[in-house]
């Protein structure tokens, strides 16, 4: 008998499958008990799911090990938890290799020069967004002149901006690549994160804003800052809703791309909010 099999699949004359017995039922029952009354109907798995889809049935249905079956329902073989498990680490290194532009086969033992050509483009990518910001940044060259603080605290705005996309973004990769996001609920999903981002953008505002009016002390810097907060963190919650559905929907990989395009939002979203109220409020 196999390693680990806790359970039997049964099939009729036809080798249709019928469902699961387990060892220990068979072993503690009276010999003439009937297999119909020790079966318990767990479902199949189709021979072409996607791994992914295998994954969360074993996630709902609490399963340590389930039949594969054929187009015609007949039994080709089982697949345990344990395989499950490994297909779900190798997903999970793609994906942290992929939101750093990385590849495991590629990267790992790749020539230099091979591994230096792939980094790059990221690289590249990145150094793009980086200008697209500073960009921002200099369309509010005059305000930063006249108040030096707002150069002090642009980070502030940005960071967190980041940080709370980040959250949002994995956890929407996450919910995809577990088929637990889709169309039909992506919006309540959407509701729900914004709402996530408005409450931690009110209190943290409200943390941030004291400590700046205190270290400057300057009140209305401090409002500004608050109210910058605000926005970034729910264009950030927005962001990292969208981008991964956007990305998904166009067939490029969420993990690979996500971020970069994340972090170009919060970062341009963050300082033109905070160096534009600065302006509205504290020049006019």
């Amino acid at each position: 008998m196999p390693a680990n099999m806790l359970n039997i699949s049964v099939v009729d004359h036809n080798n249709h499958y019928q469902g699961m017995v387990s060892v220990a039922a068979i072993l503690t029952s009276e010999p003439e008990t009937l297999i119909a009354k020790l079966m318990k109907p767990i479902e199949a798995i189709p021979l072409n799911m996607p791994v992914s889809e295998v994954a969360t049935i074993f996630e709902h249905k609490d399963i340590l090990s389930a039949a594969v079956v054929d187009e015609q329902n007949e039994v080709v073989g089982r697949i345990t938890l344990e395989e499950v498990l490994d297909v779900i680490r190798e997903e999970a290194d793609h994906a942290i290799l992929s939101s750093a532009g990385l590849d495991e086969e590629h990267d790992l033992f790749a020539p230099v020069m091979v591994s230096a050509r792939r980094r790059a483009v990221w690289l590249g990518v990145n150094l793009f967004t980086a200008f697209l910001a500073s960009w921002v940044i200099g369309l509010f060259e005059a305000t930063i002149d006249q108040i030096v603080a707002l150069a002090v605290l642009m980070p502030v705005v940005a960071s967190m901006g980041g940080i709370a996309g980040s959250q949002t973004l994995t956890l929407v990769i996450r919910g995809l690549a577990l088929h637990q996001i889709s169309a039909s609920n992506a919006m309540s999903f959407l509701f729900k994160e914004l709402a996530v981002g408005a409450v931690n953008g009110v209190v943290w505002s409200v943390v941030v804003a004291g400590v700046a009016a205190a270290w400057f002390d300057n009140v209305p810097l401090g409002m500004m800052l608050g109210g910058a907060m605000i926005i970034n963190l729910s264009c950030a919650a927005l962001a990292g809703v969208l981008i991964p559905l956007f990305l998904q929907k166009r067939g490029i990989d969420p993990a690979l791309a996500g971020g970069v395009l994340l972090t170009t939002v919060t970062d341009v979203i963050g300082f033109m909010s905070f160096l534009g109220l600065a302006t509205i409020f504290l020049l006019a």
